[in-house]
């Protein structure tokens, strides 16, 4: 077996994938990732701390990149502004030409309570990563809360509408749609109907 390939965590989280599929994540181990990507456990976890890993991997430049473009942002815009305006930026760079494999990556945490609740977790901790850098730049923590929290709700909507089958707009734009829906839940005239 060749001691080195090119793109190793991409042919690790391609084979990991296709192993969950087939016979589920708690059935697949280490040495069957490995082998079908045709590299050495070495390499493995010179990329990924365990099979966990090669779902959430991604995680800690995610929400580097994300608080980079928030630090970065236009300085007229409302906090809210600048994080959803970081959101659509980062998932055109990361995500957008990666479709199909993150797809999966969603259907197989969707389908494991465990993986589940680590996503859950992951996403708390990235609106926490986004309110402080947003408290930075506004001053005022609670706003900071709120814009990051209402805008990755936002993104968390229109991830699971991007990760269906035969959808066809890109995140980007259902990111759009999904913030349209929350601007008219949450109107003054959304909630003088609600009160009737």
């Amino acid at each position: 077996m060749p001691r080195w390939k090119p793109d190793a965590p991409e042919r690790l989280q391609t084979a990991a994938l296709d192993l969950f599929d087939q016979q589920g994540f708690e059935r697949t181990t280490v040495a069957e990732i490995v082998q079908r990507a045709e590299l050495t456990q070495r390499t493995f976890f010179n990329h990924f701390a365990d099979k966990r890993e090669v779902l959430f991997g991604m995680s800690a430049q995610l929400q580097r990149e994300i608080v980079g473009e928030i630090e970065a942002g236009d300085d007229t815009a409302s906090p809210f502004d600048v994080v959803v305006h970081a959101l659509e930026v980062v998932a055109d760079r990361m995500f957008e030409s990666r479709r199909a494999v993150v797809a999966r990556r969603y259907a197989v945490i969707a389908a494991n309570p465990e993986l589940l609740e680590r996503e859950l977790g992951k996403n708390a901790a990235l609106t926490e990563a986004i309110a402080d850098a947003l408290h930075t730049r506004c001053g005022d923590p609670e706003t900071a809360f709120l814009a990051a929290g209402a805008a990755v709700l936002a993104q968390q909507a229109a991830f699971r509408q991007w990760t269906r089958p035969g959808e066809t707009q890109t995140l980007s734009e259902l990111m759009q749609d999904a913030v349209r829906a929350l601007h008219t839940t949450v109107s003054p005239a959304a909630w003088q109907r609600s009160d009737r």
